[in-house]
This record gives C-alpha cells, structure tokens and sequence, in this order.
C-alpha cells in the first residue's frame, strides 16, 4: 500500500515498525504467555481499515514471562536491521510499558527535517487482567510471517466496550471500532463475562451490568461531540472519509436493541 499523504505514510512506517516488534516476539516465543489485544491487534489480525499507535498485550500465564529477555533481543534485532534505537522498560505497575524509540527513520521518509527526531512504539502488557478471555493463535504474513496468541472477536470486543464504558474521555477511534464489530454480519457480541469481571476490576463491583452495555453507550450519545470524534479518528484511517461513519443517527443504530 503507498500513499502520498504524510499522515498515511506516518501510519505505515509506524506499522511496519509494529511487525517488525511482533516478529521479533514471535522468535522469542512471547506468544506462550502474552496475548495480543487492542487495535493492532483487530487490524493485523482481522483487517479493521484503521491504524493504530499502541502495541497491547494481555499476560496468559506467568510462565516463560520474560519481558526483559524478549525486550533484550529486540534491541539486538533493531541493530542488526541497522535502526538507531532505545528500548527502555517500566516494571512498576500492572500495566508494563515498554518504549522502542527510532532514530532517523521519520527524517529517511521525508516526514521530519530533524533526523534526531524518533518515531516511538508503545508495547504495554497488562499482568492482571480479568479472567474469562477465550485465546486463540493465529499466523500473520505482513511482509514477514509470524505467530500470535490474541484474544478472539467477542474477547476484544469485550476489551473495546470496556475502553467505552470506563474512559474518562472519548475517543473517536472507539466508537469507529464499535460500528465496525456491529458492521460485521452477522454482528460481533462481546464477552459479556469478560466485559463484567473488567468494569468490576475498574469501576467497582456492581456499578455497571455488562449485559447493558448497549443502553449505557446510548446514555453517552446525547453528551457526545461528533465532531470530535471524527477529528481524533480520521488521522488514522485508511480512507479518510470513513470517519463520516460516526454520524449520530449511525451510532443509535448500532446500539438498537438486537
């Protein structure tokens, strides 16, 4: 895929970068502990049309979980690629954090006139997520092939509602991806066990009823700015003009009662 917009070519640099770190998991056998989740996730593994910044992982088991290792050798294969890079970890909360930094590849791709300026990946794995997630494995090709443990469709969908319900702000790129599940045919249902043992673990045992999910996210359309929502999603989108897709009327219906 080429594109001539500089936001699109943002969006495909960093991707390439994205596949570049999950090969690398991938030959570190990650895959045996670490699930993959989160919109990378829906766009390497089931296409969803828009780009995504983060890398998301949930830990399966604690089993051969060796971030430090994983993180050490990809450091080693960004090298050996000829990348300028840093991969710096943070251990310290539930949610760990990895940053992989790159020099001069924004500068060689024309986006930057300062070749110091780094194109930076977030790799964040949640150690303790709620229990109930169906995991399945998949093979990628992408340039380069690889082998994933990821959440299935009614898991991450699961992961998406939760992102909905408990944010503190919202996301355009959120409510792309709840018109997208409910687009499918037939439409995606989420993990509603996952869904509830999630807003439990966040937001409180017994504040949310996940199986509502569909009239708590019509309670948020009379407050939500449209315009925001298309401004924050379509930098990231295959075809920009998707981003129309979130019309007021178009998100009612995908929350119909079905």
């Amino acid at each position: 895929m080429r594109f001539t917009d500089p936001t699109q070519r943002l969006n495909t640099l960093r991707e390439y970068l994205q596949v570049f770190i999950l090969r690398s998991l991938h030959e570190s056998e990650a895959s045996r502990s670490v699930a993959f989740v989160g919109g990378t996730a829906l766009r390497l593994l089931e296409d969803l049309p828009r780009f995504s910044e983060d890398l998301d992982f949930c830990r399966s088991t604690a089993a051969g979980y060796r971030p430090r290792v994983w993180l050490e050798k990809l450091g080693r294969d960004l090298r050996f690629a000829g990348f300028e890079s840093t991969v710096r970890w943070h251990d310290r909360r539930p949610v760990q954090v990895a940053w992989i930094r790159t020099s001069s590849l924004l500068a060689e791709a024309g986006l930057s006139g300062h070749p110091e300026q780094k194109l930076a990946i977030k790799v964040e794995i949640d150690t303790r997520p709620p229990a109930g997630a169906t995991i399945e494995r998949a093979i990628v090709t992408r340039g380069v092939t690889f082998v994933v443990a990821h959440y299935d469709l009614p898991s991450l969908m699961a992961g998406k509602l939760h992102a909905l319900l408990a944010r503190r702000y919202r996301k355009g790129r959120d409510w792309f991806d709840l018109v997208w599940y409910r687009a499918r045919r037939p439409p995606v249902e989420p993990n509603v066990l996952l869904l509830q043992r999630a807003l439990d673990q966040t937001e409180g045992a017994g504040r949310y009823r996940a199986r509502e999910w569909r009239s708590l996210l019509r309670a948020q359309l009379a407050t939500l700015e449209v315009g925001q929502l298309i401004q924050d999603v379509r930098p990231f989108l295959e075809r920009p003009a998707d981003a129309e897709l979130l019309e007021r009327s178009n998100l009612a219906a995908v929350l119909a009662a079905g």
